[in-house]
């Protein structure tokens, strides 16, 4: 891999990171935007700590190297999740929280760390076992 195809991992692994790092605060203190969004899923409180949890492992894992592919496929996992719960599942693009809209802010930012996560996992496709372990099957004659 090239050194600038790494920098770019780099980078977008620390965004990833750090915006999960930044939103469990709100959900692990409850804050009333985090608890009206989990109440209007219907799966409050255990769903918001469930998922912060999960935020905070696939940071963890994006962090350390050896670690990074889990943390990639961890984290768009997370997110397709938040983007289904704002398609489907009643949240809306634009959410209507009881002090007022977001004017659709949580949703691109969903929408642009489900991308970014895509980058990474593609930029290290070749390193995630499943994948690898095809590859090495598929080169083996039968006997």
């Amino acid at each position: 891999m090239s050194t600038t195809i790494a920098r770019i991992s780099l980078v977008l692994r620390l965004l990833i990171a750090g915006l999960f790092i930044w939103s469990l605060f709100y959900k692990f203190t409850g804050a009333a935007s985090a608890v009206y969004i989990f109440t209007t899923l219907g799966v409050e409180p255990w769903g918001r700590i469930a998922t912060g949890v999960m935020e905070l492992l696939a940071s963890l894992l994006l962090l350390i190297p050896a670690t990074l592919v889990y943390g990639a496929r961890l984290s768009a996992g997370v997110l397709a999740g938040a983007l289904a719960s704002h398609l489907f599942l009643g949240l809306g693009v634009n959410v209507q929280f009881p002090y007022g809209a977001d004017h659709g802010a949580l949703f691109t930012q969903a929408v642009l760390m489900f991308l970014m996560s895509l980058i990474v996992v593609w930029i290290h496709r070749k390193e995630m076992p499943l994948l690898a372990l095809r590859r090495v099957s598929a080169a083996t004659p039968e006997t």
